[in-house]
């Protein structure tokens, strides 16, 4: 029996459901899709945009799991294309989250797979959640709508494929084109003949390589008929047991030379996009600069953001008061700011250096290793929140105007006081 999952109106997951039981997991799935897949859709419509665009990104499954792998692929390149949106966080959860679709492959625990892809796509959700809370509540029932799929999937798999899916040994062979026919899947052609023995006496031209793997091939398809084709060696003739043969002279006659490996074409250069220091809107875009280390945004206002992606070994100075600061996918980049009125982001980075001069009120560090953040004697009340980060450390100013260095806690312990669970930063051991 074929079962299609439809996530949006784009994104359709074929799975192969062969079972006596097949009624009663196809009912869950079809609850699931019409209560928290059809709500996110009919929401993301409603919004419009980026967002709707993004639902209708995918084509439409026709094969199993290469397919799946592709629309991943489709969505997260959508949201790449569009960091300028201003539903950039509503694409940034379903890309962090969407490889959950791969489920199917992921036995024997698929479940707490799909969980670990849900909890990626918090960080985001949450900043949707904190931007329309107070706006525009349809935003908020979208995140609830969109979260309560992976909820919900992770339900159905609990109750029907804890341990991943069952594949049915003796029914129809699940395919590209999406069935079988009605009377058993076809029987398979037949396998080609063997390729021909190599003539090692003769060289030839074209891919040698191929040949002599084919060749290779040939010989080990021969099976316990290999060693027909060996010429028995008598005692006389062995070195071991006839000393004299060592004292003939002569080298001994070499055995097989290896494989000549064929010269590996040189790999073509990664393509590089030219760098960018622009004010789009309200929006300052810093992207893809290499060593550049005088970069500088000083004509500024309150409502502007600044957006530094792919910026590696460089320094990025913005004077002024404005809105909030964001350092995307960036290595090696030390920033140098005035005062932010909102919060100086932290995602994907890479031994990155932040050093206030002035106020602020909320640094966040997300999915990082090596951050450095250096506060100015009017930031010391600044709240830093970090999560799936590493090797971080914040700089305190001193009255003689030094730094004294303190790492932020990576491990922790959570113990259940009675009530609730009390979580508290621990040493490291060791």
């Amino acid at each position: 029996m074929l079962y299609c999952v439809c996530l949006g109106h784009g994104v359709i997951l074929l799975l192969f459901l062969f079972s006596l039981a097949v009624s009663v997991y196809v009912e869950a799935y079809d609850n699931l899709l019409s209560g928290p897949v059809a709500q996110y859709t009919a929401l993301s419509q409603k919004i419009g945009g980026d967002v709707q665009k993004h639902v209708r990104n995918a084509s439409v499954l026709t094969s199993l799991l290469a397919p799946v792998s592709k629309v991943i692929q489709e969505v997260q390149a959508f949201r790449e294309k569009n960091r300028s949106s201003p539903l950039f966080n509503h694409l940034s959860a379903v890309s962090e989250s969407v490889p959950a679709l791969g489920w199917v492959a992921m036995a024997p625990k698929p479940g707490p797979f799909v969980k670990e892809m849900q909890d990626a796509a918090t960080f985001y959700t949450n900043r949707v959640l904190k931007d329309y809370k107070e706006k525009d509540k349809m935003h908020v029932e979208w995140v609830h709508a969109y979260v309560s799929i992976w909820t919900e999937l992770q339900a159905y798999i609990k109750q029907h494929h804890t341990t991943g899916l069952s594949w049915s040994k003796t029914g129809p062979v699940a395919s590209a084109s999406g069935g079988a026919p009605s009377g058993g899947a076809p029987a398979p052609p037949p396998p080609g003949p063997p390729p021909p023995p190599m003539d090692l006496d003769k060289s030839s031209g074209g891919d040698s390589g191929a040949t002599n793997r084919n060749a290779l091939f040939a010989s080990l398809n021969k099976g316990a008929d290999i060693t027909k084709g060996l010429k028995h060696v008598s005692d006389d003739q062995k070195t071991h047991k006839n000393p004299g043969l060592k004292a003939q002279g002569g080298p001994l006659p070499s055995g097989p030379k290896p494989f000549a490996a064929r010269p590996t074409a040189a790999a073509s250069p990664a393509r590089t996009l030219p760098p960018v220091l622009e004010l789009d809107g309200k929006k300052w875009k810093v992207e893809n600069h290499e060593g550049a280390q005088n970069l500088v945004i000083s004509d500024t206002e309150l409502k502007q953001v600044v957006y530094a992606f792919k910026c590696n070994n460089s320094t990025l100075q913005v004077k002024g008061k404005i809105n909030s600061i964001t350092l995307d996918n960036c290595k090696k980049l030390g920033l140098v700011f005035d005062d932010v009125v909102g919060i100086v982001e932290v995602i994907n980075c890479k031994d990155v250096k932040v050093q206030v001069m002035g106020k602020i009120p909320t640094i966040s560090i997300n999915k990082t290793d090596g951050c450095h953040v250096y506060l100015s004697k009017d930031s010391l009340s600044c709240e830093i929140i970090s999560a799936k980060s590493s090797e971080m450390n914040v700089l305190v100013p001193n009255k003689d105007g030094e730094y004294t260095e303190i790492p932020v806690p990576e491990q922790f312990k959570t113990v259940w006081d009675g009530n609730k669970l009390v979580t508290t930063a621990t040493e490291i051991a060791g």
